[in-house]
């Protein structure tokens, strides 16, 4: 398992979600909504498993647990600075959005 945040986006997660020093963060497959039906990348503050897998980046722990793995697996998070948009790229996956199509 591995997993790339940029420090741009976990920076923007900080300013966002109003982080501290030490907080972990949660990363989950989401399924769409109402008419979208696709995935995309879920977040909540939380506390790992013994069995997740774990990166810090700018003092904040972020974390995968086990049955995200396979969509999460490869990814590069990242902020686009002149968008003022998150970037979420997996080169296992070929379509995030609808990775079994």
């Amino acid at each position: 398992m591995e997993f790339i945040i940029s420090e741009k986006a976990a920076n923007l997660y900080k300013q966002e979600m109003g982080l501290q020093k030490g907080d972990s963060l949660r990363l989950y497959v989401r399924v769409g909504g109402c008419g979208s039906g696709g995935f995309s990348v879920g977040v909540t503050k939380d506390q790992p498993s013994p069995k997740a897998f774990a990166r810090t980046v700018d003092s904040i722990k972020f974390f995968v647990e086990e049955e995200d793995f396979w969509y999460l697996d490869g990814m590069t998070i990242d902020f686009d600075l002149d968008l003022n948009f998150l970037t979420f790229e997996n080169p296992n996956i070929k379509d995030t959005d609808n990775p079994n199509s």
